[in-house]
C-alpha cells in the first residue's frame, strides 16, 4: 500500500508563472459542464462545445531544459501519455525523457471534456504540436537575436540550438531567461514536414508500462492518507436502477444497535437512500455493512426484461430522422434481393476486474478527491453542485484505476468518499465490493435495430434503418440517492453513432429512436456504433447470401471511399480469403464445423453527424460445435487505417485489446435482471473470455499515406460482432441476430433449424 504525498495545489496560472519558463497557450472552446443532468430536451452525453469562455492548455519549457505539457484528458491504458510526449518532443527537438505530461488534474489542466470516443490524439495532437513548434521557433529567433545571425542559419537538435555548420550556440534553457513568458498560439506556425519526424511514427516503448509490470505504480486502490477512515455503502434494493419515485425515498429505518459491537466503527451515515458505515479498519467497515439492519420499502417491479426486442420496442421514444434520400418505400417494393431483419444487442457491463475506489480529504474548507474517473472535469463540476461548494474549493486528482473504457462506478465511489470526508472531517476511502460494482455500474445499454433493405441496381441499395438506444450520462449515484438531483430518466441523443451505413444507397431513411434509460446505463466502448454496425454488416452479409455472392466482392460493389476499399482488399489478401458464397457447402450435421466471416466500417463518434475515426475491418475464423452449441473464435485478422500513427505499436496494442474484449462481449456477456433489478452480481453469472479461449490476432496497419491521425482506441471493436455472426452463418447456415452467441442460444437455433427441415 502507498501513502499518498499531499501534493500542493498549483493552478495553471501558478505553473505558468514559474520563474524562467516559456509557455505557449492554446485554447479550446470552453466546456458546458454536464453538472447534475437537468431534465429537458434530448442532449448529447457529457460536455458540448460552445464558442465562448475559452480555456487554455499549454506546453511549457523550463529553465533547466525540461518540458511540461498539460491535457484535460486521461490515459485509460491507451497510451496517450506516451503519444503526447512523442509529439511534443519531436516538434521541439528534445529527448522524450525531458518531457512530462500532466493529465486530468483539475487544478492544472484545462477542461477538454470527457476522455471518450477515441478523440484524444485526433483532437489534441495538432494544437499541441503547434504549441511545441512555436516554442522551437521562439528559441531560434532568440538565439539569432543574441548571437547576431540569421534565424534561417540555425537549427535545433537534442535541446540545443546549432549553427548550420554544427557549432553549438546554446541550450534551450539558456534562452528562456529569468522571467516567465506566455504567448498565444500562432496556428500558422510552420510545422515539421512529415519526412523530418524523428519520434512520431516510431514504435516507442510506453512510459507507463515499467511501473505497472514491476508493481511500482500507485493505483487509486493502493493509496493511504494519514488518519484515513474506511467506508462501505449499504445499497437500496432497487439494484442498478436510478430513476423513479423510489429513488431517495425508500429507506424507512436503520437499527444502529445492529453494528454497535463492530470494533472500530466510527459512524453510520444516512442521508435519504445514501447509507454508509465508516470505520478505522477496512475489515470492520465490511463487517458493519453486512450486519447493519436497514428497513427498505419494496421497490416497484422492473418490467420483464426477458425479450429485449419487445421491451425496447414498447419503450416510449421520439423518432429523429438522421438521413433521408429518395423514396425507400417505393424502391424496396421492386428491390431484389430484399429483406427485413431485426438485430438485438444485450445490456453489458464494463466489468472492471477491480471494483471502483475513491478517496477524499476535507481540510481547511478545501476538498481533494483522488479518483480513477474517465471524466475528472465533469466529476469536479458534479461534486461541486452535489455539495453546494464553489468549484475553486475542489480538486480532482486523477489516478490510475481498474480499466473500464466507459462510465463505470469510479465517479460514484469518488462522490461517496467526498460526502463522507466532509461529513466526518477526515480522509475517507470508499472501496466497492464485487456485487456492488456489478449491480450499480452504468451498463452499456441494450439496443434494437430494425433494417429493411435491398439491391436496387448493380451498385446501389435502398435502405431503411431504425435504431433504439435507451441510455444517458448516468448522473452521480450519490447525488441521486441523497435527493440532491431529481431521479428522472433523461434522454441523450447517442443512438446515432455510426447509424449511417457506409454503402452507396439510391434511397435511404435512417433514424434514431431516442428514449430514456430503463435501467442505469451510459456509454461503453463503441457506444451505439458497435450494435449499429452489427446490424449493418450482418444485413449486408444476408443480402450477399441471398444473391449467392462472395461477401467481400458484394460489399466492394457498393463502396465508394478508396480508403476502406484499399483496407478491405489488403486484409483479404493478408487473411488468405478465398472468394465464394456463404454458407459453406457440404457441412456435416454433427461435430465441429468451421467458417469465416467479414465485416468493415468506419467508427463515427460525437454529436451527429459526428466525426470519423479510423476505418477497421475484421476477418474472423470460428469453430462451432454442433452438439454443444459452443462457438470458438480461433483467429481474427483485423485491419485498421488510422492515418498517421504516433506510436504504431500503441495502435497495434489497442487493436489487439479491442479484438479480445469484443470477442468476449459477442460470445458471452449479457446482464440479467429480476423484478428488483440487476441479478448478475458475480463472475459466475457474468462470464468473460478466459485466457485459454483467446483467438490468434493478426493486426494489419495501413500506411498513413500523408493522412492526419484519426482516433484508434475504439474503431477495432466496431466490426467484430458482425464478423463473428457472419462466420457462424458460414459454418452452420444459421443467422444469429441477437447477441451474445452463447452455447444455449446457438444450440436452440440449431434445434429450431432441424425442426424446420423435418
Amino acid at each position: 500500500m502507498t501513502t499518498a504525498s499531499l501534493v500542493p495545489r498549483l493552478s495553471r496560472r501558478q505553473i505558468l508563472a514559474a520563474a524562467g519558463s516559456l509557455a505557449v497557450t492554446f485554447t479550446f472552446p470552453a466546456i458546458v459542464k454536464r453538472g447534475m443532468a437537468a431534465a429537458g430536451p434530448a442532449t448529447d452525453a457529457g460536455s458540448q462545445l460552445v464558442d465562448k469562455n475559452m480555456v487554455s492548455a499549454y506546453v511549457q519549457l523550463m529553465a533547466d531544459g525540461t518540458v511540461r505539457a498539460c491535457n484535460g484528458h486521461v490515459d485509460l491504458g491507451t497510451g496517450i501519455r506516451t503519444a503526447f510526449m512523442q509529439i511534443v518532443a519531436d516538434e521541439m527537438d528534445v529527448d522524450m525523457d525531458q518531457v512530462s505530461m500532466v493529465l486530468g488534474d483539475t487544478d492544472a489542466t484545462p477542461n477538454q471534456g470527457p476522455t471518450i470516443a477515441s478523440n484524444s490524439v485526433q483532437a489534441a495532437a495538432v494544437p499541441m504540436r503547434q504549441a511545441a513548434a512555436q516554442i522551437r521557433r521562439y528559441l531560434l529567433d532568440e538565439a539569432a537575436r543574441r548571437y547576431g545571425v540569421p534565424t534561417d542559419s540555425l537549427s535545433t537538435r537534442a535541446g540545443h540550438v546549432h549553427t548550420r555548420d554544427g557549432t553549438l550556440l546554446a541550450a534551450y534553457g539558456e534562452l528562456v531567461g529569468d522571467h516567465p513568458l506566455s504567448v498565444p498560439l500562432d496556428k500558422d506556425v510552420p510545422l515539421k514536414p512529415v519526412e523530418n519526424y524523428g519520434l512520431v511514427g516510431r514504435s516507442v516503448p510506453r512510459v507507463d508500462i515499467p511501473a505497472k509490470v514491476s508493481g511500482g505504480l500507485t493505483y487509486v486502490h493502493d493509496m493511504r492518507l494519514p488518519g484515513m477512515l474506511h467506508a462501505r455503502v449499504v445499497r437500496p434494493p432497487y439494484r442498478g436502477r436510478d430513476a423513479g419515485g423510489m429513488v431517495a425515498a425508500s429507506l424507512e429505518s436503520i437499527d444502529e444497535s445492529s453494528v454497535s459491537r463492530v470494533p472500530s466503527l466510527v459512524k453510520v451515515v444516512a442521508i435519504k437512500d445514501f447509507v454508509a458505515v465508516v470505520a478505522r479498519r477496512e475489515e470492520d467497515a465490511i463487517l458493519a455493512s453486512r450486519l447493519l439492519k436497514a428497513q427498505w420499502k419494496a421497490p416497484p417491479a422492473l418490467a420483464d426484461m426477458g425479450s429485449l426486442a419487445n421491451v425496447l420496442t414498447a419503450q416510449p421514444s421520439k423518432r429523429r430522422p438522421l438521413s433521408q434520400k429518395g423514396d425507400p418505400e417505393h424502391a424496396l417494393a421492386s428491390a431484389k434481393p430484399a429483406l427485413k431483419a431485426t438485430y438485438v444487442w444485450p445490456y453489458q457491463m464494463h466489468g472492471s476486474i477491480g471494483p471502483s475506489c475513491g478517496l477524499a480529504d476535507w481540510k481547511n474548507e478545501k476538498l481533494t478527491v483522488w479518483s480513477g474517473s474517465q471524466n475528472p472535469h465533469n466529476l469536479h463540476s458534479d461534486i461541486a453542485k452535489m455539495l453546494d461548494l464553489p468549484e475553486e474549493s475542489i480538486r480532482i486528482v486523477r489516478m490510475e484505476a481498474s480499466g473500464c473504457y466507459g462510465r463505470n462506478c469510479a465517479d460514484d465511489a469518488a462522490a461517496d468518499a467526498a460526502v463522507l470526508a466532509r461529513e466526518l472531517g477526515q480522509p475517507v476511502r470508499v472501496q466497492y465490493m464485487r456485487e456492488e460494482e456489478h449491480a450499480w455500474e452504468p451498463k452499456g445499454t441494450a439496443q434494437v435495430m430494425d433494417v429493411h433493405g435491398g439491391v436496387t441496381g448493380p451498385s446501389t441499395l435502398a435502405y431503411r434503418f431504425d435504431t433504439r438506444y435507451p441510455s444517458n450520462g448516468a448522473p452521480l449515484l450519490t447525488s441521486l440517492l441523497m435527493g440532491r438531483e431529481k431521479a428522472e430518466a433523461t434522454v441523450f441523443e447517442m443512438g446515432d453513432r455510426t447509424a449511417i451505413p457506409q454503402y452507396r444507397a439510391s434511397d435511404l431513411d435512417v433514424a434514431a429512436l431516442d428514449m430514456a434509460p430503463i435501467v442505469r446505463a451510459s456509454w461503453m466502448r463503441g457506444v451505439a456504433a458497435l450494435p449499429n454496425v452489427f446490424a449493418h454488416e450482418s444485413f449486408m452479409d444476408e443480402l450477399a447470401a441471398l444473391e449467392g455472392a462472395d461477401p467481400i466482392e458484394f460489399r466492394l460493389r457498393f463502396m465508394e471511399d478508396p480508403r476502406p476499399i484499399a483496407l478491405l482488399k489488403a486484409l483479404a489478401e493478408r487473411a488468405g480469403w478465398q472468394p465464394r458464397p456463404s454458407p459453406m457447402s457440404g457441412r456435416p450435421s454433427r461435430g465441429v464445423v468451421k467458417g469465416r466471416g467479414v465485416a468493415q466500417h468506419q467508427y463515427v463518434h460525437g454529436a451527429f453527424p459526428g466525426v470519423g475515426a479510423s476505418w477497421c475491418a475484421w476477418i474472423a475464423d470460428v469453430e462451432v460445435d454442433l452438439d454443444t452449441g459452443k462457438v470458438r473464435v480461433t483467429r481474427v485478422a483485423a485491419g485498421q487505417d488510422c492515418g498517421l500513427m504516433i506510436n504504431p505499436d500503441g495502435v497495434r496494442h489497442q487493436v489487439q485489446g479491442n479484438v479480445i474484449q469484443t470477442v468476449s462481449r459477442t460470445l458471452l456477456e449479457s446482464v440479467g435482471f429480476d423484478e428488483q433489478g440487476v441479478n448478475t452480481l458475480e463472475w459466475g453469472t457474468y462470464p468473460i473470455l478466459k485466457f485459454t479461449e483467446l483467438p490468434q490476432v493478426d493486426v494489419l496497419l495501413m500506411p498513413p499515406n500523408g493522412n492526419p491521425p484519426l482516433g484508434s482506441g475504439e474503431s477495432a471493436s466496431v466490426p467484430g460482432p458482425a464478423a463473428i455472426a457472419n462466420a457462424i452463418f458460414d459454418a452452420t447456415g444459421l443467422r444469429l441476430r441477437e447477441a451474445p452467441f452463447t452455447p444455449a442460444r446457438v444450440k436452440a437455433a440449431l434445434a429450431a433449424a432441424r425442426q424446420e427441415v423435418k
